[in-house]
């Protein structure tokens, strides 16, 4: 696992590596600081003696020494800190990049293993966590340990017996932190869990904020979302008031050390037996401080690091998530037409199912037809499309396009010869020209034009003010269902693929619009297959062939004559749908 996530530092090992050694340096530097406090105040005390003055030299001497190691610990430091803050920047930002190319890579059956909030929250919060514990990593976890051993050496260089007092403090103040981070683990592991519940209550809120506001739930969903807020601030107080005991048993440890080197240290300074001055006795002092917020400072990384090993094992999951869906060693880069054959086909999105979502299909559609696919909710009319494409594998069985299975072809190159107008048409943030170039990228101003009059959307766009220059907010918030179902057949006609599916994408418009559509597709894509799902009649009555679908099974394939006469299910939705002469019944 570390060795895949530090793999994303690559280009940033460079500042990586300056941090450690400019750390190591001021490290090095602050250490020997007190040793030469401790000469700079006994030479003061000693040309307090002398009245010719000739000791203020000394003292002048050992100041500028002093406060040229005093800059050069400042510069370090600052270099340390703007080489780790390029690190840890880069470094999350690789990470990043590297998971959402592993989640770009993702088929449908991947993302559903993990879901969109979760995702979310391991590209943001995770993410956030381990850059933060890298920080901490290269800068203070470095630092840390070198100041407790090098201050430690020196106290025993300085104060002798007076040194002593570590052997004491370091046990007690290392076991009580190390107790501290390991009763708080446990509220911090269940964060961010729990945060993957949040995100999805406020993706919900968001994306249905007509549907809670239609039904009068804003409260339910201020509880809701109260309630995961609530376990998060619970989780977090409980570690909190844990990790709060860091600063107590700091406090203690530091004012004992303090006591007993002021009163120890002061006994021997003054007795004539002792080689202890003032000097070593301030040196002891500091190098004290310097021990005790070392340890301080391990038992924060600690406590950080451990809070980030769970986004670090939330990370790498996606990292080591294998594609379902990959391309074959040699695969065909080109797709001949777009011919669609079913071989005794069944699937099922999950090998846990205990049943097919689809089962015993076995079709043959011959390139240029247009084909209907109609019945009821959850018959499996939906499944059936995705597996053109490839965006879930058969599980039994096999799909072929042009001829060839759909698992041999290169997925670019299939999907590029395949467009889908889904059931949740979906606009991005941009102009309606930016949008409707994801057909086509190097579409012209006249082709544009010409794909959204077949689709029946010239007209209300030059209605806008700035017409194809329009911008269409997140989500297609500033344009009506009808309008959004209508750019996205009209993004699908410029890719001009060998196979169009159109999934329910009519069901906003009405039936002369529908009509108007259908016939522009026979102008102007007349040799690509399309495939029509509807949940009107009128919608696919003309169609080349009509597929009824119950339960996963085609139970009834023909043209609109003969299954009325022949299907019961098809006659039953005609009869519905047509009573009374409204097609909108």
């Amino acid at each position: 696992m570390l060795k895949r996530l530090f793999g994303c530092v690559r280009e940033f090992k460079k500042p990586t590596i300056l941090t450690l050694i400019f750390i190591i340096g001021e490290s090095i530097i602050e250490t020997l600081i007190p040793f030469v406090t401790a000469d700079l105040v006994n030479k003061i005390k000693a040309s307090a003696a002398l009245s010719d003055g000739s000791g203020m030299k000394q003292v002048i001497s050992t100041g500028i020494l002093l406060a040229i190691m005093a800059f050069v610990s400042l510069a370090c430091g600052a270099i340390a800190a703007r080489c780790c803050a390029v690190a840890s920047s880069g470094f999350a930002k690789n990470l990043r990049h590297d998971l959402y190319d592993r989640i770009n890579a993702f088929s449908f059956k991947n993302v559903d293993k993990f879901s969109s909030t979760s995702l979310v929250t391991r590209m943001t919060t995770d993410v956030q966590n381990v850059q933060m514990s890298y920080m901490m990593i290269i800068r203070t976890a470095i630092r840390s340990p070198l100041m407790l051993i090098f201050s430690v050496i020196m106290s025993f260089v300085m104060g002798g017996a007076l040194a002593m007092t570590f052997v004491v403090i370091i046990p007690v103040l290392g076991v009580g932190l190390w107790l501290v981070g390991k009763k708080a683990l446990p509220a911090f592991r269940s964060v961010f869990r729990k945060y993957d519940r949040l995100n999805e209550s406020i993706e919900e809120n968001v994306r249905g904020m007509r549907v809670v506001k239609g039904f009068s739930r804003e409260g339910y969903e201020k509880e809701k979302f109260g309630a995961a807020a609530d376990n998060i601030r619970g989780d977090f107080t409980r570690a909190e008031r844990i990790v709060a005991w860091n600063r107590p048993i700091m406090q203690i440890c530091l004012y004992f050390n303090m006591i007993f080197v002021l009163l120890v240290g002061s006994r021997l300074a003054i007795s004539a037996e002792s080689n202890v001055d003032v000097g070593q006795l301030s040196a002891m002092l500091t190098y004290g401080v310097q021990v005790l917020m070392s340890l301080m400072m391990l038992s924060m990384i600690y406590v950080i690091i451990t809070m980030s090993t769970e986004s670090m094992k939330r990370i790498d999951e996606v990292l080591c998530e294998a594609p379902s869906i990959r391309n074959p060693e040699n695969p065909v880069m080109a797709v001949n037409d777009g011919s669609i054959d079913f071989d005794n086909v069944n699937f099922k999105y999950s090998a846990k199912a205990k049943r097919y979502a689809l089962s015993d299909i076995d079709l043959h559609i011959k390139s240029g037809m247009t084909v209907g696919v109609i019945g009821g909710t959850g018959s499996g009319k939906t499944s059936l499309v995705q597996l053109i494409p490839r965006l879930y594998d058969v599980t039994e069985g096999a799909v072929r396009v042009g001829g060839i299975d759909v698992r041999s072809y290169d997925i670019e190159a299939l999907r590029d010869a395949v467009a889908m107008v889904l059931q949740k048409n979906l606009l991005f943030s941009g102009t309606i020209k930016e949008n409707l170039r994801w057909g086509n990228e190097n579409a012209t101003d006249e082709e544009i034009i010409e794909a959204c009059k077949l689709a029946q959307a010239d007209e209300f766009v030059q209605s806008f003010p700035e017409k194809y220059d329009t911008y269409i907010e997140q989500g297609g918030t500033n344009v009506s269902g009808g309008q959004k179902q209508r750019l996205c057949i009209a993004r699908a006609l410029l890719k001009k693929p060998k196979i169009l599916i159109l999934d329910d994408s009519t069901s906003a418009v009405d039936t002369k619009t529908d009509a108007l559509i259908r016939q522009g597709f026979a102008t102007y894509i007349p040799e690509t297959t399309k495939i029509i799902i509807a949940q009107r009649v009128a919608s696919v009555e003309n169609a080349d062939l009509i597929l009824v679908m119950e339960n996963g099974t085609v139970v009834a394939a023909g043209k609109h004559g003969e299954l009325l006469s022949s299907c019961e299910i098809y006659r039953e939705i005609h009869d519905q749908q047509t009573k009374g002469g409204d097609d909108n019944a």
